[in-house]
């Protein structure tokens, strides 16, 4: 069964970000993937800062990114790019960490002027770490997700459509990347012999 990751870049607990996640995750769930989740602000702010590679928090995040097919990388945009919390994370991840893996970027932010955040901002950093199949990403506007005063969050049709759409798309990127590499493992037991 093939896992993904999803690492949410927000440094508030309860940043509309969740409801953009919550969305994913629905979908995810209901495809029959596995997640693990990395919220970056649960992480020891000193592990983060001082880059502490050894940190058990820090290696149990980077395993979770490890055994993943697939990874949703998750932000608010703040001034035009990705949270700095976020950034201190992904110093963190070795060198080619993503290499290998179906990668979802979703960002969300106050305005549309920052809609190419994820192309301009994001993507080149995850390339840097060996991400070669990043899917078109989401681009959310806060207006689009509503807290509820019981709490929680609500997704306009239109976002949630979008939301939806991206997390079948990794889901079934993720299926293939999954059945190719079992398939064409030739020390599989029960592989074909020439």
């Amino acid at each position: 069964m093939p896992t993904i990751a999803i690492i949410s870049g927000s440094p508030s607990p309860s940043s509309r970000l969740n409801g953009v996640l919550q969305s994913v995750e629905a979908k995810l769930k209901e495809a029959g993937i596995e997640l693990e989740w990395v919220h970056v602000h649960q992480l020891p702010p000193e592990d983060l800062v001082y880059t502490k590679f050894d940190s058990p928090s820090i290696i149990e995040a980077n395993r979770i990114v490890e055994r993943a097919a697939g990874v949703v990388v998750a932000t608010p945009i703040y001034k035009a790019s990705y949270t700095g919390v976020l950034k201190a994370f992904l110093d963190l991840i070795p060198q080619k960490g993503l290499e290998g893996k179906v990668i979802l970027p979703l960002a969300i932010g106050g305005t549309l002027a920052h809609l190419l955040a994820i192309d301009y901002a994001l993507k080149p950093v995850l390339s840097a770490l060996g991400a070669r199949n990043q899917l078109q990403g989401v681009y959310a506007l806060d207006t689009q997700v509503k807290r509820l005063e019981e709490g929680g969050f609500e997704v306009s049709d239109e976002l949630a459509g979008r939301l939806h759409q991206a997390a079948a798309d990794l889901a079934g990127e993720v299926r293939l990347l999954h059945g190719a590499s079992a398939v064409s493992n030739p020390n599989d037991e029960g592989a074909a012999t020439a």
